[in-house]
């Protein structure tokens, strides 16, 4: 179910599919996906946790991984995992934004789970004071600017990839990896 939720959320966005057309891509009743989702909504978070590249995993762990490998080696997995997320996942949401009350509904269900958007900022955030404590990152960096800075410029890539119809090209989006930490890191490096 949640592999046809993801076929058609991203085939027509999250607005424009209705549990009736996922229920037949997956070959089941519209009842029999109520059994096991509570709600559209519902599907949809099972779809970005189950179905788009593991950021949010990563999110979650990320606070954790203070003092193991490089920083710049973390953030740059950071920038390569949100890129593959936000290049999929971008499609599917896109859709949210032109049906308030659907999107009302979406806000509310992630609320009620304590999740959203900006635990990736705070993941990120927490990581890089972590690792001010550790003293690998400047004592006056800003973890929040910093997290806004590379998520956003990751989002902005996917946003515009898929605006402009773009393929995605996996050495290009290494390259941009690259430089975006790359950029980011000279702020942050003690030495920098």
């Amino acid at each position: 179910m949640v592999e046809a939720a993801e076929r058609v959320m991203r085939e027509r966005g999250l607005a424009r599919s209705t549990t009736r057309e996922i229920a037949r891509e997956a070959g089941f009743s519209e009842g029999a996906l109520y059994k096991h989702f509570d709600s559209k909504e519902d599907l949809f978070l099972h779809v970005l946790a189950e179905r788009l590249p593991s950021f949010v995993a990563l999110s979650k762990e990320l606070p954790g991984r203070a003092g193991v490998g490089t920083v710049g080696e973390t953030l740059g997995e950071v920038a390569r995992t949100s890129l593959a997320f936000f290049a999929q996942g971008v499609p599917i949401i896109a859709s949210i934004f032109s049906e308030p009350a659907l999107l009302s509904r979406h806000t509310q269900e992630i609320r009620r789970r304590g999740g959203g958007p900006h635990r990736a900022n705070e993941a990120v955030s927490a990581y890089l004071r972590a690792e001010q404590d550790l003293g690998r990152v400047r004592e006056d960096a800003d973890p929040e600017a910093a997290a806004a800075m590379l998520l956003g410029a990751c989002f902005q890539r996917a946003f515009l990839g898929q605006f402009l119809a773009e393929e995605v090209d996996p050495a290009g989006e290494e390259r941009f990896a690259q430089d975006v930490v790359g950029t980011l890191m000279r702020s942050l490096s003690p030495g920098g």
